[in-house]
């Protein structure tokens, strides 16, 4: 069940799930971060299972038996959605008659970004060089970064894609699932999270509404610390392994120069890393953000003839130890790294 309608739909779940008062729900998420928001949320009183261990890339996973048996005990599962897990999809669809589950990508109030195509992924003059350009074409930067008020609407329509996925990875094209990486979507999931409990365990539905507001609070004030250190650092000229930050730099007014390969499955072709070093020194470029499970590779040869440096950039928190400080680590981690680009 997709609760797309809080109130009405965490009222159903209770009626028809069944479950004894005070009795806390067992509940599963799907990747790190979103594991550390149900346990803000389920505070002292419980704490969620994980399937995907930390390191494990999401687009391509094939599940231990333990977190198999999870799923089939699970009252709740919290996911990200299909685009990001499509190997869990058809699990779900197995759970037993008690078991329930939140696709957060969908609930009321997510912000929805589009993946960049083409030559938007293209290597580009960045805002604070001398040259013009014509950056702001294709990208969602408006003046302002109102998320709060009509940021939604501008972007309904990439609710109807579909997103087909590959044998190891997913194909960039439709809704980009990467959506914790906007606080902003956090503090809506910690919402969501908390009329699912809430629902499934009335005696502590105080509780867990609670904890989300303590956590909503925690993160605005977070947000507003790394917005003002980012903001005195810009501009920061930065290009990416593969494109799946755009939450992030949406959220905090960062705008990538591109990247090496629109795919976190395939690596680039050697044609376009020549290309790409080509154009690095005169876009003006800091530094490339791999990640942990890519390394530097043939990626770094990109800055073989500009004096750019490498950055290591880990969105899912993969070196981080699962719970409820893993979300705001994650969080500091990707501020530090943009820091950390501009030196």
């Amino acid at each position: 069940m997709i609760l797309k309608e809080l109130n009405s739909a965490a009222l159903a779940l209770a009626a028809s799930a069944g479950w004894a008062a005070a009795e806390v729900p067992q509940v599963v998420t799907d990747i790190a971060p979103v594991h550390s928001l149900a346990a803000m949320v389920m505070g002292d009183l419980g704490a969620p299972d994980l399937v995907l261990p930390p390191g494990a890339s999401p687009h391509g996973y094939a599940m231990r038996p333990s977190a198999a048996r999870a799923l089939q005990e699970a009252d709740l599962v919290f996911w990200v959605g299909e685009a990001l897990t499509p190997w869990l999809a058809r699990p779900l669809t197995t759970l037993p008659d008690h078991g329930q589950t939140v696709e957060l990508m969908e609930l009321p109030g997510v912000t929805h970004l589009a993946f960049r195509q083409g030559a938007e992924l293209e290597v580009h003059h960045l805002p604070g060089q001398e040259e013009d350009h014509d950056h702001e074409e294709g990208h969602d930067h408006e003046d302002g970064h109102d998320h709060d008020d009509g940021h939604d609407e501008d972007h309904a329509e990439h609710d109807e894609h579909v997103v087909e996925p590959g044998h190891e990875g997913h194909v960039h094209e439709g809704l980009d699932p990467h959506g914790w990486l906007d606080p902003e979507n956090a503090r809506v999931w910690l919402t969501g999270m908390a009329e699912a409990l809430a629902a499934a365990d009335p005696e502590n539905a105080a509780t867990y509404r609670a904890n989300a507001e303590a956590a909503r609070a925690d993160l605005a004030a977070q947000s507003a610390r790394i917005a003002e250190e980012l903001a005195a650092a810009a501009p920061i000229r930065f290009l990416v392994y593969h494109d799946a930050y755009q939450y992030f730099e949406n959220r905090f007014d960062l705008t990538s120069a591109g990247a090496v390969t629109d795919s976190d499955a395939t690596a680039p072709s050697a044609a376009r890393v020549a290309a790409l070093r080509d154009k690095v020194s005169a876009a003006g470029v800091d530094c490339l953000f791999t990640e942990p499970q890519f390394g530097a590779g043939l990626a770094g040869s990109v800055f073989e003839e500009s004096d750019g440096k490498l950055v290591e950039i880990d969105p899912l928190g993969s070196a981080l130890s699962a719970g409820p400080d893993l979300y705001p680590a994650l969080l500091e981690g990707m501020a530090k790294s943009f820091l950390t680009c501009k030196g």
